[in-house]
């Protein structure tokens, strides 16, 4: 009988390490949470980033980032989105509206990483690779609000279609700046790389 509470207590110490209890909590998040947000107008998608918060390290500490499952789920969840925004996405008008996208995505990454580099630099006292990481993260946005422009039916409106845009040039640019910081940790910063990454650029 002790060693089976024992072996309870284990299970269900902080954060869990059983991945079946893990799944269990996460898929059981991802059923309830949108059906009780429901019945109070409030969209699934908030509900979903308040219970990761919950129950993430910072929060109950139930689950930490530690699990490759749960990075999954996280990866799976992005893309996931964006297979969505890929299929009610108006191509015609996504192509209308190029350039709007092109100076929009320029601008939310530029102006960010321009004010955030000096802060990071010189107020917080980061070096230059640490500041130039994170000003590029401040650049960098997502499409988590799209299931909430999707449900109110203006996913085909002109000012999606040039965020989605927008949104497309800066991840793609902070995923470089991201290369070239790690590279240039690790020595490999080189020629090489250089044409490395600008063939796949030129694929991509």
């Amino acid at each position: 009988m002790e060693f089976i509470l024992s072996e309870i207590g284990d299970a269900f110490s902080l954060p869990f390490s059983n991945p079946v209890l893990i799944f269990t909590l996460l898929l059981s998040i991802v059923l309830l949470v949108p059906i009780l947000l429901k019945r109070m107008n409030v969209p699934s998608i908030i509900g979903l980033i308040v219970a990761g918060v919950i129950i993430g390290p910072y929060g109950l500490n139930w689950i930490d980032n530690s699990h490759a499952g749960v990075e999954m789920f996280s990866t799976i969840g992005l893309l996931y989105i964006m297979f969505i925004v890929g299929l009610e996405l108006d191509l015609g008008e996504f192509v209308l509206h190029k350039n709007r996208s092109l100076t929009f995505g320029f601008y939310t990454f530029v102006i960010p990483l321009l004010i955030g580099y000096p802060i990071c630099h010189y107020l917080l006292g980061y070096g230059p690779e640490a500041s130039f990481l994170t000003a590029s993260m401040f650049s960098t946005h997502t499409l988590v609000a799209y299931p909430i422009v999707s449900r109110m039916g203006i996913a085909r409106n002109q000012a999606v279609a040039v965020t989605v845009g927008g949104t497309i040039l800066t991840d793609t640019a902070v995923l470089i700046i991201l290369a070239m910081v790690l590279s240039n940790t690790n020595g490999g910063l080189n020629v090489t790389f250089v044409i490395r990454l600008l063939l796949s650029l030129l694929i991509f």
